[in-house]
Formats: C-alpha cells, structure tokens, sequence
C-alpha cells in the first residue's frame, strides 16, 4: 500500500481521487469504483501498488500494436479491479476483483523487480496490460520512469478514462497509447462498459496524440447486438481519421463470449471484413482484423502502393519487409517504431 498521487482532501474526512475521470469522492474507511484506491483516516492509498496479478513476455503484436517495434517481445504486468464494468470482460477473474479476493494468483513485484524481469527475459519494452493500467497509477509511473532509465519502451493498454492531470504526470515515461474505443455513442459505453465514458476516452486519446506525441493504436471489440452497428461505427472510424489522423492503425477485433456474455456467439468474420470496409472508406490506412488468426487483414500494407510490408501469422512476424519505415517498393513513410 502507498499513499497516492492526484487526490484531494475534503470536508468530513472524504477525499476525491484525481487519476480517472470517475473522480470518486471516497468516505473514510471507503475504496472507490475501481476496488483498488482506499481512504484511510482521510489519506488516499493505492491497495495495489506491487500487486501483480500476471507477469510475462508476449509479443506486442498481442496488445495489439502492429505499428510499434513490430516483432518484439514485451513484458506485460497487470493488477487487479477495474473503472469500467464490461459484461463480456475477457479477464474478469482479474478486473472483477481486488487483491484481497485474490487466492492463489498474487505476487508482489516491486517497479525494480520488474525492470529485472523486463531485461531478464530479452524483453524490449514493459506494457501495462490485462486490467486497468490507470488504477494502479503510482505503480505504472515510478515502474515507466525506471524503464527509461534502463533504456526500454513504455505502453500503457488502456480503455482511454485516465484523467488529463494523470496523463500529464506520465506521458513523459509512457511511448505508447493503446487505447480501446468500445464504442460511439453514450448509449453503447453503458452497454459496454457499463459507464458512460465515451467524452472522457475521446478527449483522452486525442491529448495522447495531440498534446502527448503518443503512438496511438485504436481497438473496437465487435460485440454482435451491441456495439455492432455500422453507421455509429462509420461514425466513430471517420472521427479517428479526422481526429488523430488517417494514419491511426484501427484493431476491429472478434468477440468471443466471457464472463456475463457467454451465450454471445463469436463476431462472424464477414462482419468484421464489412467493418473494415467502413473504416478504409473513411479513410483509415490501415484497418486490422484481430482475433482471426491466419486472416489476410492482419497483414501491414503500403496504402499507397499495396505492398505486403509485414507477413503476420498470429502474433509472430513471419517477414518484414520495411526498410527504414518506408515501404521498399514506392519509398512511402510508414506510420510507426519499426526499430529500436
């Protein structure tokens, strides 16, 4: 436990939490919405600083980010709780919970141990990854400023509800924003996510790019009768390539059924391959497909000349055909980190 960053203290012994955009205002003795921030005695505390519910490379391709240091492997780390309340949550043995429910999966990482494992493990870069990174505020930001002293990438997987001020405190350590955008309407948030969140994720991935010089990547999991229809989605692909720019890689990725959306059938693929239609006539250059391995949507292309600059196979780069971020055939730039 640690004492947190980004609070302030009010009358009667209340405090209000500064680092998502709930901004929960905590009684004494009280943990806000995300189960991991607790008030004590009128002093806001992280329950979960050093408490990690998984550890262990992967490649980045599973975050997903295909346009950052493609081909890495990267050191993911969790926690537990969660801002948001998904119906479909893919780890909800983790987002549902807080350390004190945890049995059998908690261990205690300090930021140090984890930049040890990060290099131990060849690993290029860290990511903050299958619950929440924005709950365990102070963990990420003193984890990400050691990263940088040892010379490895950040990125932080998020669902975009961090607040301006948090944002603020850790982009300077923090190299990418994969954020996932659920929706397009308040409407569809609350049936996703369980809160209307859809200003606050907005604002946010825009100051990651705008303001922050973030590399951004945008997820949309397809949830078939809910957050698939194609007009809001041709909407919400028209803002990115507006917004954040044509360049912005957009993950349309398969639902597949968990946790309260277990009778959900898998997003068919033609569906998806309708949505990535939308996205390309928006105006997006490059739309992937995800959950779909072996699918030729995975693959990087030249938007100018249609090259096949990067052969996926699942999360594993069978060829790589840049050249210094440009495509070889026509010499286009290439939006991206495509070496360290």
């Amino acid at each position: 436990m640690k004492e947190a960053l980004l609070y302030e203290k009010l009358e009667g012994g209340k405090v209000r939490c500064n680092v998502c955009r709930h901004r929960c205002i905590i009684p004494d003795d009280g943990v806000g919405f995300c189960r991991g921030r607790s008030n004590r005695d009128g002093v806001l505390h992280s329950i979960l600083y050093g408490m990690v519910s998984s550890a262990h490379p992967n490649p980045i391709e599973m975050k997903p980010l295909y346009h950052f240091f493609p081909g890495s492997l990267c050191f993911s780390i969790g926690s537990f709780g969660c801002n948001f309340r998904c119906p479909g949550c893919q780890n909800w043995e983790i987002s549902k919970k807080s350390p004190y429910e945890a049995t059998g999966i908690l261990q205690e990482i300090s930021p140090e141990r984890s930049i040890e494992l990060t290099v131990l493990t060849g690993c290029t870069g860290i990511s903050w990854t299958f619950n929440e990174p924005t709950i365990w505020f102070e963990y990420t930001l003193e984890t990400a400023m050691r990263a940088k002293q040892n010379g490895l990438y950040t990125a932080y997987v998020t669902n975009g509800y961090i607040t301006p001020q948090a944002l603020a405190l850790i982009s300077p350590y923090l190299d990418a924003f994969r954020v996932d955008v659920k929706g397009f309407s308040s409407r569809t948030y609350r049936e996703v996510a369980g809160v209307d969140a859809l200003a606050g994720v907005l604002d946010s991935t825009v100051r990651a790019r705008r303001m922050h010089g973030l590399h951004v990547e945008c997820v949309t999991n397809i949830t078939p009768g809910t957050n698939d229809d194609r007009r809001e989605l041709a909407a919400l692909a028209r803002w990115i390539a507006v917004e954040l720019g044509p360049d912005i890689p957009w993950h349309v990725t398969r639902f597949y059924p968990h946790f309260e959306l277990g009778d959900v059938p898998p997003t068919p693929v033609c569906e998806l391959e309708e949505v990535r239609e939308i996205g390309l006539e928006a105006g997006l250059r490059y739309v992937y497909l995800g959950n779909v391995p072996g699918h030729p949507a995975q693959d990087t292309r030249c938007f100018h000349c249609n090259t096949v600059l990067i052969e996926r196979s699942g999360c594993s780069i069978e060829r790589n055909r840049l050249r210094n971020g440009r495509c070889p055939s026509c010499g286009e730039h290439i939006y991206g980190t495509f070496s360290a």
